[in-house]
């Protein structure tokens, strides 16, 4: 329990006191966030904004990380892959910022180094952690074996929550928000199936998201950029595998899938029907657009989240008794 709460609280004033010389640094080097022309009006206001903030957050994620961890499979595994998806996002972020590419780094590489990092949580998951090539639906009491279809699965685990994640990245505080809630039910479920080493990197990409929100929040001082939000949509998904809980993600990351499924829908609508059923999308934008302040969207966003992670914890608990 001790190096829990060391590493979560390091992680957390880590972020806070390296957040202000990386925020001078990057309005020095004019590394600011480009808003959409086609997005809501309020948000050019934020244009300039400094972003890239993830590496700020797994900066102060991996320090005491390092120093605490007893370098069991899984917890490495997640630091592994939470650290890839980062570099991924960070290589993506340097396109646009730098490189002047407005869309980032090409999809089809996207596609192959998530396809990449995949198999590699694949091998450590199976080979390395002695993980079961199984999913575990846990809201009923059944068990798939998927044998070599299991990376497929994971894939879409990963690829799907990443990019939900960064879906949700559209408001001062809400990713961050709702990452840190989703992580603390996965503390509590690593916590008390004595994991403890896995409770040791949820612990610290809480704590990154805490003190990353005193700079992220409403009216933001830096943004995380992709490569936090796929940093920790990483992480998120990891730990999905690594607890077998990859279904019950859906439950317990309930805000991103609404987020994500809000642009499905939009797109899927608006390709068949030539009709859009949100005013924008995501649906967090759809609700800027009805005139609700942002500071009430990300609250109750946050709400939704909560609500959608202790169901999801609970869930756990009845399929683990």
């Amino acid at each position: 329990m001790g190096e829990v709460l060391i590493g979560g609280t390091a992680s957390l004033l880590i972020c806070i006191f390296l957040s202000p010389k990386f925020i001078a640094f990057l309005h020095e080097r004019e590394f600011g966030q480009r808003i959409r022309e086609e997005g809501p009006q309020e948000h050019h206001a934020k244009a300039g904004t400094p972003t890239m903030g993830g590496i700020i957050i797994f900066t102060a994620i991996a320090v005491p990380f390092l120093l605490l961890t007893e370098l069991d499979a899984r917890s490495v595994g997640v630091m592994g892959v939470a650290l890839a998806c980062a570099a991924l996002g960070f290589a993506d972020d340097y396109m646009k910022l730098v490189k002047k590419r407005s869309l980032g780094l090409k999809g089809r590489w996207k596609l192959i180094i998530t396809m990449g990092i995949s198999v590699g949580l694949w091998l450590v998951a199976t080979r390395w952690a002695d993980l079961p090539d199984t999913l575990n639906l846990r809201v009923v009491d059944a068990t798939i074996d998927l044998g070599y279809f299991y990376p497929a699965l994971i894939y879409l685990v990963l690829a799907g929550t990443t990019s939900a994640v960064n879906l949700t990245d559209g408001l001062d505080g809400l990713a961050a928000g709702c990452s840190a809630i989703v992580l603390l039910a996965y503390i509590a479920i690593t916590f008390t199936t004595r994991q403890t080493d896995l409770a040791l990197v949820a612990a610290c990409l809480v704590g990154a998201c805490v003190g990353f929100l005193w700079f992220n929040s409403f009216p933001a001082s830096i943004f995380m950029g992709d490569t936090g939000s796929l940093g920790l949509g990483g992480a998120i998904a990891a730990l999905a595998v690594m607890t077998k809980t990859e279904v019950l993600l859906i439950v317990m990351g309930g805000i991103f899938v609404i987020e994500a499924l809000s642009v499905l829908i939009q797109v899927f609508s608006f390709q068949v029907f030539r009709k859009r059923v949100f005013l924008m999308a995501p649906i967090h934008h759809h609700f800027e657009l009805q005139a609700w302040s942002e500071t009430k969207i990300i609250l109750r966003f946050w709400i939704v989240a909560a609500v959608c992670s202790a169901i999801g914890f609970t869930l756990y608990q009845q399929s683990a008794g």
